[in-house]
């Protein structure tokens, strides 16, 4: 049959949904569904949260007995394994779906080309590719993270037009408005963890917080890379009103008095390595993977930024430009460390977008 012009639409109503699920699935992907036939919608659902029902089972819910001969539209091939939930191209099968159209394979070893197969053996006519793009997009840190184990990396910054994120005593709040710091909290609202360095937070006190006009927001894992356990005691990123954890990454050879005080505040602390008195950015990463952390925001100074660079961990880079000028040889600049020398060595970024967000202009590109 292949992809007919209303094909689109009903994938689009897909992808739509499958976005209200933002910051909740992790470390499953985000899926939307739309069951249709004879160009009506029958049924339509979205993966709300890992451990419940995926996007087709909940249309497939909705549209009863008339899913018979339909046509399932999915952000991503239908799961055919057991994990927390029973397959869902077996619950296809039983409604006797006649097509089925995704977006994309599913790069999980577990579904990978195998729950197509199971519809194609089943007779039922599959169709894949249609605006995979966007769902590429929609899904980057799940694909990131089940190809290579890693969480996807977000390096954000807000700079004035010189680059600078604060004036030589320090000041920073705020350098760009409040739109732009709304479209943050919304960020933190979608990511499982944000990081920053003791810089961070011995100068801006950051709570690392979700706050939305709605009130609904999700706070993320709160990591703070924290070499000698310098944390104050009563720092905002210790905020007993929130849920969410905070973690505090320090030396092994930090005081274990004030490591052991921070405990009993509630804070979890992992003790590393140092290299040449930092702390190594990628086996952090792999430790929180363990942990399914599938995406990461780091909201650090320019030295923790520089050392995302340096160690090549950035998947996507997202700054807040605003319009303004510090200036100052020695007001800090976004990114620190010691540099490039040839501007062949610099950090290039494709895919590049502009986005006007107020009175300031949002640039986001990837690695």
């Amino acid at each position: 049959m292949g992809i007919m012009s209303t094909d689109r639409i009903f994938m689009q109503r897909a992808l739509f949904l499958a976005a209200l699920g933002k910051g909740r699935t992790s470390p499953n992907p985000m899926v939307g569904a739309v069951l249709v036939k004879q160009g009506r919608v029958l049924g339509e659902g979205y993966h709300r949260r890992a451990g419940e029902d995926h996007a087709e089972v909940i249309a497939l819910r909705e549209a009863g007995d008339r899913a018979f001969e339909a046509t399932l539209y999915v952000t991503l091939e239908p799961c055919s394994h057991y994990g927390r939930t029973p397959p869902c191209t077996d619950r296809i099968v039983q409604a006797r779906i006649q097509r089925v159209v995704a977006s994309m394979a599913d790069p999980n070893p577990l579904v990978s080309g195998k729950g197509f197969e199971r519809l194609r053996q089943a007779g039922i006519q599959v169709e894949s590719g249609l605006m995979e793009e966007a769902s590429r997009i929609l899904n980057e840190a799940y694909l990131k993270f089940i190809t290579t184990g890693l969480p996807f990396v977000i390096l954000k910054g807000a700079t004035s037009l010189d680059g600078k994120i604060a004036t030589i005593t320090g000041e920073s709040r705020w350098i760009t408005g409040p739109l732009a710091r709304e479209r943050v909290h919304r960020l933190r609202n979608e990511v499982d963890a944000v990081m920053v360095g003791i810089s961070t937070v011995l100068q801006d006190d950051p709570q690392l917080t979700t706050r939305l006009p709605s009130g609904l927001g999700k706070d993320p894992l709160r990591i703070v890379l924290d070499s000698y356990a310098q944390l104050p005691l009563d720092a905002k990123v210790i905020n007993p009103s929130s849920p969410a954890k905070t973690l505090l990454i320090a030396s092994a050879s930090s005081p274990r008095e004030k490591r052991e005080d921070l405990q009993r505040r509630g804070v979890e602390v992992w003790c590393t390595e140092e290299e040449s008195g930092m702390i190594p950015l990628r086996p952090v990463l792999k430790k929180l993977a363990e942990l399914k952390i599938m995406s990461l925001m780091i909201e650090g100074g320019s030295e923790l930024n520089a050392s995302a660079l340096q160690e090549e961990i950035v998947d996507k880079v997202i700054l807040f430009l605003a319009p303004r000028l510090i200036g100052g040889a020695r007001a800090p600049s976004w990114i620190g460390g010691a540099g490039v020398r040839e501007l062949k060595g610099s950090y290039s970024l494709k895919k590049v977008s502009l986005e006007r967000i107020g009175d300031d202009i949002m640039i986001s590109g990837y690695f």
